[in-house]
């Protein structure tokens, strides 16, 4: 698709993910995405459809972003996971502690 960098966005109580991203871009991503996380009042869902990137550095972004949303008791689920980034997250044993992710959560 692009190469510009990733951007998260926040619109009504979606959470938007869109680009690639990498070991280089993640930090940044990541801060931005608690940022919007941290200042939530309800229930937020994770918009992944247009991520174009499966890769371990995603994985570890979003149980950041899950971690942050719970001591902040906001309810945090994830939609749109692309097959491979679903795949990685079962083969890491992630997809139960991410919410969308599994076919039982």
């Amino acid at each position: 698709m692009s190469s510009s960098r990733p951007v998260v966005k926040l619109e009504c109580s979606v959470l938007s993910v869109t680009g690639k991203v990498d070991a280089n871009t993640v930090i940044e991503l990541r801060k931005q995405g608690e940022k919007l996380v941290g200042s939530a009042t309800g229930a937020l869902k994770v918009d992944l459809a247009q991520l174009d990137t499966a890769h371990s550095v995603v994985l570890s972004m979003l149980m950041c972003w899950q971690r942050l949303a719970q001591s902040k008791q906001v309810a945090l689920s994830f939609e749109g996971a692309s097959d491979r980034l679903q795949a990685l997250a079962a083969l890491s044993n992630l997809d139960a502690h991410l919410p969308g992710f599994s076919p039982h959560s």
